[in-house]
């Protein structure tokens, strides 16, 4: 390869290309894995749906898929996914982008590589290339976004803490 005079290069392999069963992977937020275990452990349900979303993330976290979608996969009716995403989205892990399209709260779950801008948004790199993720900047306009919700918001805040108190009912939100 040969570079313009005064010019370097970085070659290294992406993150999410190799080495992982799929050649994928997500970095997951070790707090919001304990937190959710006792969050759900009443409605271990939740557990199974909110897995399914993390393995099926494109990077930046987004999720195309109906709630139709995720209940053929899964095997369970729509109604019952339909009161999962609710509560996934009530606590701040999930939110909705627009119909058949969801993101997962990149403070708590991202699958990171390169991913192909939307229809009509500007590319961030190289035309040949997709734009890399970045994990604070997704948070950062998650907490501008005047639309976000408020849970989703508070979970992608710099400093947020998941609490679930012991011997509690398992309610717990994000508090920064």
């Amino acid at each position: 390869m040969e570079l313009p005079a005064g010019h370097g290069a970085q070659v290294f392999p992406i993150g999410s290309s190799t080495g992982f069963v799929g050649d994928a992977f997500s970095m997951d937020s070790l707090e919001f894995m304990r937190w959710a275990a006792v969050r759900y452990d009443d409605d271990r349900f939740i557990l199974v749906v909110l897995f399914t979303l993390m393995g099926s993330q494109k990077p930046g976290g987004l999720i195309e898929a109906t709630h139709e979608d995720v209940a053929q996969h899964l095997g369970y009716s729509r109604s019952h996914i339909s009161r999962a995403f609710n509560v996934l989205e009530g606590d701040g892990a999930l939110r909705k982008v627009q119909k058949g399209l969801y993101q997962l709260n990149p403070a708590a779950s991202l699958r990171g590589g390169l991913r192909e801008p939307a229809k009509g948004e500007k590319r961030r790199s190289r035309p040949s290339l997709g734009d890399r993720v970045e994990q604070l900047d997704l948070l950062r306009e998650i907490i501008d976004d005047p639309d976000a919700p408020e849970a989703f918001r508070a979970m992608a805040a710099p400093g947020a803490r998941l609490e679930v108190r012991k011997g509690s009912d398992g309610e717990g939100k994000a508090t920064s």
